[in-house]
């Protein structure tokens, strides 16, 4: 007999039918009613036993933690709680969990911390609140994928090794195939790389952008979503060492068509998981709410989750420039107060993540695309404004995360964008492949980046970028 999921069964679909289904004891209670979940949904099956008639070893041998089979038939429940049941014929264990040795782990059915659940990242999945973020996060992939495939989009994938920093940022880590106790050197005594695997210095990536624009002035319509690293010792909420990122990129689309696509594929993924995930937002929901009422007042978020998720999707994204986006900060009480760790005085500076929750928080109260940032904080790859001061670069700033999205009009002009390597010590040679894009058929492009654990963390109402992401890579930190 094929196996049914849990999800299948409380559909009610095979009422009165003989099923079989597999999946972990969640809990065992009276000698008789088995809680079963095998991780298709947040709820469980009840099972109901005839422990008189079961062999004792067996009923020994159910404990939380434990695979097990059930054959039995489907039947609308006789007790409070749920809506239907299996009425149990056999019992096979699958797999048995020690008791004792379930009580030392996270497994054991009582609240645990976030922090002892990252120590057991292993084991985490198996418990409520990450089964139900790794299904949202999962949800979420599909949804990626679907937009773009119903806009056109090509999946593109880009070098996970690589000898370019599409950042200029330097913070990368580095590949060798080196015996690190061994090191060839040049006569300068520096690192002869002409040995190496791959005859050069390469890097993890941390974009896939600047080879994802050669296929879009080819493909019209791409985008890349895979692994990126920064090597940043950042040990925030908000920051990995490893996450995944999406990236369009777009022919003849200039910045206004940029920010319309930005805002449009939010939307639809966020408003896919409303539609597809409910029960798995309102265990969330509910989660969020209990761990707020520990919080001070003015601490707890206003709205809850999936009213959170409603007001995006109800509301136009409010468009600003850096410019008028200072001007409110210069302003700002915070600022006056100097309560802002890093006080704005003058324009030119840096956002940030504080200035950018204000602006979204506290001014505008609504998502914040900021745009026209000043060249000299921006990328060399951001088209040149007329005043050159400023280039097309826009931000996507998010309530409790800031910046969710970062993206611009690419410099499509050859003279332009060699300048600006130039100034900025780029590598021509490196690069001159980049370059070529903009001598061979030349054309306003624009793209975005966006971090997915970002995104997985404000659909989920999670708190740390660790706990939407299965094993986290942070500083000091690459266990499992």
């Amino acid at each position: 007999m094929k196996n049914n999921t849990v999800l299948q069964l409380l559909e009610g679909k095979k009422l009165h039918q003989d099923i079989q289904i597999s999946g972990w004891v969640k809990a065992y209670r009276s000698n008789r009613f088995i809680a079963l979940n095998d991780g298709s949904t947040i709820h469980n099956i009840q099972c109901v036993v005839d422990f008189e008639n079961t062999d004792e070893q067996i009923l020994k041998q159910i404990t939380t933690g434990a695979a097990i089979k059930v054959e039995g038939t489907l039947e609308e429940s006789q007790g409070h709680g749920q809506k239907y049941e299996v009425v149990v014929k056999h019992i096979h264990i699958l797999g048995a969990a020690n008791p004792d040795e379930v009580k030392k782990t996270i497994l054991q059915p009582k609240k645990h911390s976030l922090e002892k659940l990252r120590e057991q990242a292993h084991l985490r999945v198996r418990t409520n609140t990450f089964g139900a973020v790794m299904r949202l996060r999962s949800q979420l992939s599909f949804a990626v994928h679907e937009y773009f495939r119903k806009n056109g989009f090509f999946y593109v994938n880009t070098p996970i090794i690589t000898g370019s920093d599409a950042e200029g940022a330097g913070e990368m880590f580095k590949v060798t195939n080196y015996d690190l106790n061994n090191v060839p050197k040049n006569e300068e005594g520096r690192v002869d790389y002409k040995e190496d695997f791959f005859g050069k210095e390469t890097n993890l990536t941390v974009s896939g952008q600047l080879e994802a624009e050669t296929y879009a002035l080819g493909l019209g319509k791409v985008y890349t979503f895979g692994p990126t690293f920064r090597a940043e010792n950042s040990n925030t909420s908000r920051h990995l060492a490893e996450f995944w990122m999406i990236e369009p990129e777009v022919a003849f689309c200039d910045l206004d068509g940029n920010m319309d696509l930005a805002e449009d594929f939010i939307k639809y993924v966020l408003q896919y998981i409303v539609d597809h995930c409910q029960d798995d937002l309102e265990f969330l929901e509910n989660r969020l709410l209990q761990e707020e009422k520990s919080k001070p007042e003015k601490d707890r978020s206003p709205m809850k989750l999936r009213e959170k998720l409603d007001f995006v999707l109800a509301n136009n994204f409010k468009r600003v420039s850096y410019t008028e986006a200072i001007d409110i900060l210069k302003k700002s009480k915070p600022n006056k107060k100097k309560k802002f760790n890093y006080i704005i005085e003058e324009w030119g500076a840096d956002l940030q993540s504080e200035h950018e929750r204000y602006l979204v928080e506290k001014h505008f109260k609504c998502p914040v695309i900021l745009f026209d940032y000043p060249a000299d904080i921006k990328a060399f790859y951001m088209r040149l404004n007329e005043d050159e001061k400023t280039v097309r670069a826009m931000d996507i700033l998010f309530p409790g995360i800031g910046e969710i999205v970062g993206g611009s009009q690419r410099e499509e002009r050859y003279d332009v964008l060699q300048s600006k390597m130039k100034e900025l010590n780029i590598d021509q040679e490196e690069l001159s492949w980049y370059l070529d894009t903009r001598k061979f058929g030349t054309c306003v492009h624009s793209g975005f980046g966006l971090g997915f654990e970002r995104l997985v963390l404000f659909a989920t109402g999670m708190t740390n970028i660790r706990d939407v992401i299965p094993y986290p890579r942070t500083p000091q930190n690459a266990d499992f």
